[in-house]
């Protein structure tokens, strides 16, 4: 027989490591969810860069839309040779996932706001009935609802595209101006990227939603 402050270790350690498989677990389908969420806005991230190196005359060489791994997409092409072509690739994201999510947005307000899902209390927040409207329709703006929300969370350039734009910004500062725009821009891109561990990327969607909520005649606040 084993002393019982043996066993009182040895159940301890079980228990530790029963708990921690939990935790992982729960931890991995918390993030699968999220990447699942948020699929559309990396597309559309990815997109917007792909987008704008054929725009600029850069060669891309391979496109990932999305997948399951870190980075969850990305776009290989060849080094631009104009500071302004890699500047344009790499804000991209933010200005067509902006846009995309902001219309996406105004979509879900003003069918939530036509139909009389959500309207205005002359105060305060405003009353949400959904009584009297389809399950399709209730569906559909649901729909456009994520995807305005999935697609803003995406806006922001990744720390890899800051890190390219530096690169760019070392080579080229000697040649072109435009470096002088460029550099506190990738210096916001970092900070951003840092404040998305607080969350600052899904306030920045909940933002859009508010002011597409303002723009219908709903303030959501």
């Amino acid at each position: 027989m084993l002393p019982d402050t043996v066993l009182s270790i040895l159940a301890t350690l079980l228990v530790t490591a029963v708990l921690a498989a939990v935790i992982a677990g729960f931890g991995t389908l918390l993030w699968f969810a999220l990447e699942l969420a948020t699929a559309p806005g990396v597309v559309v991230h990815e997109f917007a860069h792909a987008i704008t190196c054929r725009a600029v005359g850069v060669r891309v060489h391979e496109v990932v839309y999305f997948r399951l791994g870190d980075p969850a997409g990305y776009v290989r092409h060849e080094q631009p040779d104009r500071y302004r072509d890699a500047f344009l690739i790499g804000v991209a994201p933010f200005l067509v996932n902006t846009v995309a999510a902001l219309a996406a947005c105004l979509a879900f307000a003003e069918l939530a706001t036509g139909t009389g899902v959500v309207s205005p209390t002359g105060g305060g927040f405003p009353a949400i009935d959904p009584a009297g409207v389809s399950r399709e329709m209730l569906i559909g703006m649901a729909a456009l609802g994520w995807l305005g929300l999935a697609v803003g969370m995406q806006a922001f350039p990744s720390t890899g595209d800051a890190n390219a734009l530096w690169a760019h910004a070392r080579a080229k500062w000697r040649r072109s101006p435009l470096v002088l725009i460029g550099v506190p821009v990738i210096l916001v891109i970092y900070v951003a990227n840092v404040l998305s561990w607080l969350w600052a990327d899904v306030l920045y969607a909940i933002a859009l939603l508010l002011v597409a909520f303002a723009v219908a005649g709903t303030p959501l606040l």
